[in-house]
């Protein structure tokens, strides 16, 4: 197993460089320019103030020698410095981090838990209005936009019903502390979380649905009940824990699209994370800080994917790692 993870964080760092090189030079081919953003703020856009600006920031350089040089700031561990916020970005995105995480995972979690649930209930019921009600749901989820949703939800139980509230991460000069603060976090983490949950939760039901009723056609289930076992445990042991590998498989790929879908729901409630700072970051042109958190995420990516591999040796300890 250490020979395997050993050769995965190999393969990772040179699949992440290869992304750095990729994002870099795609930022720069967009529209804009950092330096006559910053002097179109400041209300100067003389000529001479711009350059100035370019050459400050190392704007002017060939843009071999500007990758060069942030290639060079990655390999140790420093991300940069923004240019439009005038601060470390690796202190930006720390900030901003843990409040992603944290939408992410309870996101994550919200959707695999109910996915597995209602696909197992699918799967014993299939064929049966519960099946079918079950599926639709599902499909209306996956097929309604994310911002839609949190819309929807911003007017109705925080509008109309006042029961949660409806932006931000905490509840601003409340001064909240200990349980209190944990409590207020999480009111204003139920929206957000469950908007992106219900849309992944959807997928998670329609494969544990179809990986559950494809086991169930195999030797071993028909054997299992020959020997007469109960339904539940048949149900639990044999059929669940054999389907679980396919969703595990998509979850793996979903914990990089969380924070795709972060930005969205982010922007719409106001939640403090690192998907709000790319939105903010793209409209201000601020490269540096643009890079970072694509660094950030693309390094999140690769980590959950290894998470994922061996949790599939978990899941079914008949894989063995291999390189």
């Amino acid at each position: 197993m250490l020979s395997f993870v050993a050769q995965r964080i190999v393969k990772g760092v040179i699949v992440l460089l290869a992304i750095i090189v990729l994002n870099f030079f795609l930022i720069r081919l967009a529209p804009g320019d950092p330096a006559s953003v910053m002097a179109g703020e400041a209300g100067a856009s003389d000529p001479v103030f711009v350059a100035q600006l370019r050459e400050k920031f190392g704007l002017d350089r060939p843009l071999p020698e500007q990758l060069l040089i942030y290639v060079k700031g990655i390999l140790r561990f420093d991300l940069g410095y923004s240019f439009r916020q005038q601060a470390p970005v690796s202190r930006l995105i720390m900030e901003r981090l843990p409040a992603t995480l944290l939408l992410t995972m309870t996101a994550f979690a919200i959707s695999l838990v109910l996915g597995i649930f209602f696909g197992a209930l699918a799967a014993r019921w299939a064929g049966t209005w519960a099946d079918t009600a079950i599926t639709v749901v599902a499909l209306i989820f996956y097929a309604t936009p994310l911002f839609w949703i949190a819309l929807i939800a911003i007017l109705l139980f925080s509008v109309q019903l006042d029961w949660l509230p409806s932006f931000g991460y905490e509840t601003v000069g409340a001064n909240y502390t200990g349980m209190a603060h944990a409590l207020d976090v999480g009111a204003h983490l139920i929206m957000p979380a469950t908007t992106i949950g219900l849309f992944f939760m959807a997928t998670y039901t329609r494969m544990t649905r179809a990986s559950m009723l494809e086991v169930k056609r195999l030797d071993f289930i028909k054997t299992a009940r020959a020997k007469g076992l109960k339904a539940n445990v048949i149900q639990r042991r044999h059929v669940l824990r054999n389907a679980l590998l396919p969703v595990v498989t998509l979850a793996g790929l979903h914990t990089g699209t969380l924070i795709g879908g972060a930005v969205l729901t982010e922007t719409v409630f106001a939640w403090p994370g690192i998907g709000r700072l790319m939105y903010e970051a793209l409209l201000q042109r601020d490269y540096n800080l643009l890079l970072g958190v694509f660094v950030v995420c693309s390094a999140m990516v690769l980590i959950f994917n290894l998470v994922t591999d061996l949790v599939y040796r978990i899941v079914d300890p008949r894989i063995e790692f291999a390189a």
